[in-house]
C-alpha cells in the first residue's frame, strides 16, 4: 500500500496538470465547435469583390476590416487574428466559389462578406450549411434577411448584416425625391440583380404611395454598353426622374448616354451605393454633375477618429461607402468570438458554431460607427439611421470625394 499511493498521487498530479483544461473545453454544441492550439490564429474570413468593376467596394470594405484587426493590435485572446480573403467578385458565380473555398477550411470562425446581393444569395445556403456565419458590410437586397421563401425570401441560418435593408434605402430615395424635389414620374432601370431589382421596386412602390407615378420600369443586362434603346424608350414615357440603382459601368453608360437622348435633357438623374464610388463621376464625366445618389451617411466624432485612422493605416480616404459597416461587422465577430470562446490553460481555445451565432443573434444596442446596431431573427441589425443623399459636383470630376450630402431622413423628421 505503502508504494500505491506515491503512485496514486503522481498521478492525480498528471490529470490535473494535463486533463483539466481537457475536461474544460469539452465541446457540446449543437453544430459543433473549432479547435484552436495554443500557437495557431484565430481565424475569420472575407469575401468581398476585390477584383474587376466593382473592386472599390471591396477595397472599401477590407479597409474597415483591417482597421479594426489594427486596433486590436492583430490580437484577440492572447492569439493573433487571420484574416482568410476570398474574391466574391459581385455576381452568383463568384459568391458560390468564394464560399465553397471558405467552407473547406475549418479554422474559418466566421466571415465578412460579401458586398453584391447577388454574391451573398450564392454564397449563403454553402456557409449555412458549413455551421458558419457571415455578416455583410453591404448586401442591402430585402430578400437575405426575409425568411418567407413563398415571397421570394432567401434567409438562413447564420446570416447578418451591419447594412441597410433597402426596404429603407428605397422609401428614402422616394421620400426626397417626391417631397423634396417634387418629382411625380419616376422611370426606374435595374440589371437583374437581386440588388437592382429589389431597390428600384421599392422606390417604386413607395413613389407611388406618397402620389407619384412610375411610368416605366425596365431592365439593361450586366455588360450591355448601348443604353440607346431604353433611354429612348424612356424618353417617350415622359419622367421627370430616372433612378437605376446599378453598379458600373453600366451606371456610366446610363448617365453620359442620358445626356444625349432627345427628350432627356432636363430629367433628373438618381442612383444608389452601388455608383457611391469615386471612380463613378470622373469615368463619366459632366452627365454626372448634379446627379443625386442615395447611400450610407455616417458622421459623429468616431467616425472622425475612424477616418483619421484610415488615412494613417492605408492613406487617403475611404473609396466607397460601407467602410464603417465593415469595421462594425468585423468588431461584433470578434467581440462574439470572445464572449462564448471557451480557453484552456495552456491557450487553446475551443468555439462553438451555434454559441457565436446565438451571440451574435443576442446583439442589442451595440454602439457601432453606424448607428447603434439590434440584429433580429433574420439578421436585419441596422435601423436605416445611416443613409443620405448626396449630390455630385464639377468637385468630384475633379477628384474630390465624398461628394456632399443634401438630405437625410433625419431632416425630414426634423421639418415635420
Amino acid at each position: 500500500m505503502k508504494r500505491i499511493f506515491p503512485i496514486l498521487f503522481l498521478l492525480f498530479l498528471f490529470v490535473i496538470a494535463t486533463g483539466v483544461q481537457g475536461a474544460q473545453l469539452e465541446c457540446m454544441d449543437e453544430i459543433g465547435c473549432v479547435e484552436i492550439g495554443p500557437d495557431d490564429p484565430i481565424t475569420i474570413g472575407s469575401m468581398l469583390t476585390i477584383s474587376g468593376a466593382t473592386s472599390f467596394l471591396g477595397e472599401d470594405s477590407a479597409g474597415g476590416i483591417q482597421i479594426a484587426v489594427a486596433q486590436r493590435d492583430g490580437m484577440l485572446l492572447d492569439h493573433d487574428i487571420e484574416v482568410r480573403s476570398e474574391d466574391s467578385l459581385c455576381s452568383a458565380e463568384g459568391g458560390q466559389t468564394a464560399a465553397q473555398n471558405i467552407a473547406a477550411d475549418e479554422q474559418v470562425l466566421g466571415v465578412i462578406g460579401t458586398n453584391c446581393s447577388s454574391a451573398g444569395v450564392a454564397a449563403l445556403p454553402i456557409i449555412s450549411s458549413a455551421g458558419m456565419l457571415m455578416i455583410s458590410p453591404s448586401n442591402t437586397a430585402p430578400s437575405l434577411t426575409n425568411d418567407d421563401t413563398e415571397s421570394g425570401g432567401t434567409w438562413q441560418p447564420g446570416y447578418y448584416r451591419t447594412a441597410h435593408n433597402d426596404l429603407f434605402q428605397g422609401a428614402v430615395a422616394a421620400e426626397f425625391a417626391y417631397n423634396e424635389l417634387g418629382l411625380t414620374k419616376l422611370a426606374t432601370i435595374h440589371d437583374g440583380s437581386p440588388y437592382a431589382e429589389g431597390l428600384q421596386a421599392v422606390m417604386a412602390d413607395t413613389f407611388i404611395e406618397l402620389g407619384g407615378e412610375v411610368v416605366f420600369q425596365g431592365a439593361v443586362n450586366v455588360g450591355d454598353t448601348d443604353m440607346s434603346a431604353i433611354l429612348t424608350e424612356i424618353a417617350a414615357a415622359g419622367p421627370d426622374i430616372i433612378y437605376f440603382p446599378i453598379f458600373e459601368p453600366e451606371g456610366n453608360f446610363i448617365a453620359a448616354q442620358s445626356a444625349d437622348t432627345p427628350g432627356l435633357e432636363d430629367v433628373t438623374l438618381m442612383g444608389a451605393d452601388g455608383l457611391l464610388s469615386d471612380s463613378f463621376p470622373e469615368a463619366t464625366g459632366d452627365a454626372a454633375i448634379d446627379m443625386y445618389l442615395s447611400g450610407p451617411y455616417i458622421a459623429g466624432e468616431a467616425y472622425e477618429e475612424f477616418l483619421a485612422a484610415w488615412d494613417e493605416e492605408i492613406g487617403g480616404v475611404p473609396p466607397s461607402g460601407f467602410h464603417a459597416h465593415a469595421y462594425d461587422a468585423t468588431n461584433m465577430l470578434l467581440d462574439a468570438v470572445e464572449e462564448v470562446a471557451q480557453v484552456g490553460d495552456d491557450g487553446t481555445i475551443l468555439v462553438g458554431r451555434q454559441a457565436l451565432r446565438d451571440a451574435l443573434s443576442a446583439t442589442a444596442d451595440y454602439p457601432g460607427l453606424t448607428g447603434t446596431l439590434t440584429c433580429n431573427a433574420t439578421g436585419d441589425c441596422a435601423t436605416g439611421e445611416a443613409l443620405g443623399i448626396f449630390i455630385l459636383s464639377q468637385a468630384e470630376l475633379d477628384g474630390n470625394w465624398p461628394p456632399e450630402v443634401v438630405w437625410t431622413p433625419a431632416q425630414a423628421e426634423e421639418d415635420m
